[in-house]
Formats: structure tokens, sequence, C-alpha cells
């Protein structure tokens, strides 16, 4: 949206989504509307790393197949909203309301729920029924775009680099405004978004050496020493924090891998073994960027703290060029705009 949004001002988005309204005000800095709607179930996490199958598919039985009576009155609201394009970033339901509205869609994916669901099969069979609706959705789509890490190769409209939110701000203002020292090694500590509880904090503060930012750690900014904890929502766009990290420790998932892609910095990765898509993206960290692999309980027991200078040790890579969510900007510009550009 913001790489759309540097192409042609112009352009205003409604977003339909339960993502927190402030995720897009702090991101994006064009034009939206915003609808408060449950589009995706994807899978229920008891944890940053481990999923619920059974009250994920209690989730999907009640929310799948969509109600026709929904699907017509979104159909309507987007008539009425005029709007050109209906863009799914992997959440089906915007594939049945373009249909029943003729609007085109575009399909934005690295993977597909219908792929994912697979891995659970032998868990519950029931997973089979919801398979089979949501890969007729899929490849209902008009336009299909996939990103790197590619989960599931297929004859895609577009393939192309990782995408994420740029940064905003300079390093050395984020770091300065952490109070953390010049010179000293930061790493940050990230699980995705997901608010977490760390019992690590002692073991931390042992290393002074090493400055440890960690969203979601508090209710408020707290900087103690060399921990600086911050609330899930903080002034502190991610990127930012990304970008002023001489390293990053955490979940593997597709929005940290794309920052941290993008950054250059080393990774400390923590893959969810039970997770289809992380396998893919490991096969990514380990060919395209600098990385450590942690284990899940390496990681809460902080038993990766020795490994800290092979990790700093690392390259940092400095990327150039186009970034993939230029590449789509331009591929959607040219669907909605085809001679303006």
């Amino acid at each position: 949206m913001e790489a759309m949004h540097d192409l042609d001002s112009t352009l205003r988005f409604e977003i339909f989504t339960q993502v927190p309204r402030w995720f897009f005000e702090d991101s994006f800095s064009g034009a939206f509307g915003y609808h408060s709607l449950l589009t995706d179930i994807g899978l229920v996490q008891k944890t940053p790393l481990h999923a619920d199958i059974p009250e994920t598919v209690k989730r999907l039985n009640h929310f799948l197949p969509f109600d026709a009576f929904m699907i017509t009155n979104l159909a309507r609201q987007i008539e009425k909203l005029k709007c050109d394009l209906i863009i799914c970033d992997i959440a089906p339901m915007g594939i049945a309301v373009a249909e029943k509205a003729s609007v085109p869609c575009l399909l934005i994916e690295n993977f597909t729920w219908d792929w994912i669901y697979q891995r659970y099969l032998e868990e519950d069979a029931r997973m089979g029924e919801h398979i089979s609706y949501l890969k007729s959705l899929f490849n209902a789509a008009t336009f299909r775009i996939q990103t790197e890490p590619i989960c599931n190769p297929c004859d895609a409209d577009l393939t192309t680099f990782p995408v994420s939110r740029k940064k905003k701000t300079p390093a050395y203002q984020i770091r300065k405004k952490l109070r953390i020292p010049e010179g000293t090694k930061a790493i940050l500590i990230t699980m995705g978004g997901i608010e977490e509880k760390y019992e690590f904090f002692e073991k931390l503060a042992m290393n002074r050496d090493v400055y440890f930012v960690i969203p979601g750690a508090s209710r408020k900014v707290t900087i103690r020493d060399n921990l600086v904890r911050l609330p899930h929502h903080s002034d502190y766009f991610h990127p930012d924090l990304v970008n002023a990290s001489d390293a990053v420790i955490g979940k593997v998932g597709y929005s940290t891998l794309a920052e941290i892609y993008y950054a250059g910095v080393p990774f400390g990765y923590v893959a969810r073994s039970r997770f289809r898509e992380s396998q893919k993206l490991v096969v990514f960290i380990e060919n395209e960027m600098p990385g450590l692999p942690i284990s899940g309980d390496q990681f809460y027991s902080a038993a990766w703290l020795p490994s800290l200078p092979d990790l700093l040790a690392l390259p940092r890579i400095n990327r150039t060029g186009l970034r993939g969510a230029e590449q789509i900007a331009r591929f959607i510009h040219n669907l909605i705009k085809p001679s303006s550009l």
C-alpha cells in the first residue's frame, strides 16, 4: 500500500480486517477507510510457536463456507465504495466478494491456507473439507502474485522479492531514543507481533556489554540498564527497530524475515517445527541471509547467549535494488491505471 502511494498519492484503500486500525495509521501515510471484519481464521495460536489445531477446526467449522447473505452485503458495500480491485493477502473472503460484485481480485501470497492445513489432516480429518473449499476459492482469483520465500510455486502472474514495510527513521536516531550507548551492540528479540512473557530477563541483564530490545515485553516503555522493554504497540516502528539492531533473535515468520532481509542484519531464528511454512522460510534464510538456528527450548531458556558472539560476527548485507513491495505496486498500478506510468 505504501509503495502504491509512492507511485500515486491519489489512490485510496478500503481495508476490511480485524488487524487494529493503529497498525495502518502507523504504517501507511495514504488515505484509507477502515472496516472491522473477520476475514480469515488462519491458525489459532496457543503460543507464538505452537498452534491449537482443535480450536482452529472449531472456528473453521463456524466460519466456512462463507455465509451467502454476508457475501452479498459485502459485495454491495464494495460497489457503493466504487472499488476497482480487491486485493487479498491470503484471506480468501475477498475472492468470494469480488466474484459476487463482478470486480477483479488479486491474490498475494507466499502460501495459501489449504496448503498449510494439509499438514494437520492426520491430526483432524475434518480439515479435508475446508482444504477443498479454500483451494477452489484461491484458484478463482483473477490475478495471482507469489512473494519470496514461496512455499508452493505455481503459475503466477508475478513472482517478487520479499515484501516488507520500509524503515522510516535512521538507526542512530532510534538507538539514541532507546539510550543505547554509541558503539554498543544491540539485539532485538521479537516473536512476530504476538505478546509473550519471558523468564530470561535476569540472564540478559548479566550480559551488560550488549543491549537487548524486546517489543511486547512491557505495558510501557521501560529502559533499565541494558534491557529495553517495549509495549506491543509503541511509538517505535518495527522495521526501524530491526534496522537499528546488530542482530535479531526471534520466531521465523514472514514479516519478520522480510524486514530482517532488507535490513541485512544476522538472524538468530527460531523455527516452528509443526508449521509447514517454517520449513520453507528456514531454507531461504540458510541460502540468502546471515543466520544461526535456535531451538524453541534454547530460546526460552536463553541457552543461545553463549552463541551471541558467533551471531554478531556474521556480516551485515547491504541490499539495494527493487523491493518486492515496489514490484507489486507497479503491477497493480498497471492494472488499474495502465497508461499513467
